[in-house]
């Protein structure tokens, strides 16, 4: 079994979000062109497209983030149209003025299972009520997780584009998410890429706060923050103060032609098993935790 708890849904949608943030007359089309990326063309043609490369990679479930706000209903049309193998996350802006309600609608009327939150991008500290509204429609529907971007933020397609990344982050503090969690104990938190550079912190949190997880998602390029440190050190010590049972295995893939990071999962899938856990804890990570957070066959059924 293995799942991918960490994905990136790039609709047209997402790409004419882009264009428009470029202030040039410019299409989706124009932009996967420049970057040489192949055309996502219909929310429906890229979940085929999607669960293509998962089938010829092995991976049987994918959590596919909306990955700019306003697009929830492309990665909605992906999950029914694949229903049994993609789990479809949000990016949500909690500054909007609509922003619980928006979170309600594509929990409820969209059957997403995963409210994203940048605190760095949207400028907003962990403690403003504007985010504890949104995690309270997530506190109401069970099985709902909250994944908080924490640390180091760099998104890669914005700076081929040439788009600036006005980001502050002085907000993504993983102990800002250990707040929040002991607030809400039964609403699932994801902490991606082990808190992306803030890895002493993340660790703290869930220490801390027994429904905090960690996702192991991307190349963790973070670690050249701190001189040394492998990533064998850093699951080591995950496992040591998480346990097997909070670590939720990812990629962070995205665009097309490169597709589902196999190169991801091969290091990591090498660095577990260097670990000497037991195929049980081996199992948890690389889908058993995704299962359990978001079991497949229904929407907003899971326990914490």
């Amino acid at each position: 079994m293995l799942h991918d708890a960490h994905c990136h849904f790039f609709s047209t949608r997402f790409f004419d979000t882009l264009a428009r943030q470029r202030g040039r007359a410019e299409s989706a089309l124009d932009l996967t062109r420049e970057l040489q990326w192949e055309d996502p063309e219909s929310p429906a043609a890229l979940a085929d497209r999607w669960v293509r490369e998962l089938d010829t990679r092995g991976v049987t479930r994918a959590a596919l983030i909306a990955s700019v706000p306003g697009d929830e209903s492309s990665v909605a049309a992906a999950v029914a149209r694949h229903p049994t193998r993609l789990v479809g996350y949000f990016m949500l802006d909690p500054t909007a003025p609509d922003a619980a309600a928006a979170a309600a609608r594509a929990l409820d009327e969209q059957h997403l299972r995963g409210i994203c939150l940048f605190p760095a991008m949207h400028h907003t500290a962990l403690d403003d009520p504007r985010i504890a509204a949104v995690v309270d429609v997530a506190a109401g529907r069970p099985g709902t997780i909250v994944f908080v971007h924490c640390g180091a933020l760099s998104i890669g397609v914005r700076k081929k584009l040439g788009l600036p990344s006005r980001f502050d982050l002085r907000l993504g503090d993983p102990l800002g998410v250990a707040r929040l969690a002991a607030a809400f104990p039964t609403v699932p938190f994801v902490i991606p890429h082990f808190g992306a550079g803030l890895f002493r912190e993340a660790l703290m949190a869930v220490d801390a706060v027994p429904n905090i997880y960690l996702d192991t998602s991307s190349s963790n390029a973070w670690m050249r923050f701190t001189p040394g440190l492998t990533l064998d050190e850093v699951l080591r010590t995950s496992v040591s103060v998480a346990g097997a049972s909070r670590l939720l295995f990812g990629t962070d893939s995205s665009f097309f032609p490169r597709g589902w990071q196999a190169g991801v999962h091969s290091a990591q899938r090498l660095a577990v098993e260097r670990l000497g856990l037991t195929a049980a804890d081996e199992g948890l990570i690389f889908g058993g935790n995704f299962d359990r957070l978001v079991p497949p066959g229904g929407a907003h059924a899971s326990r914490v």
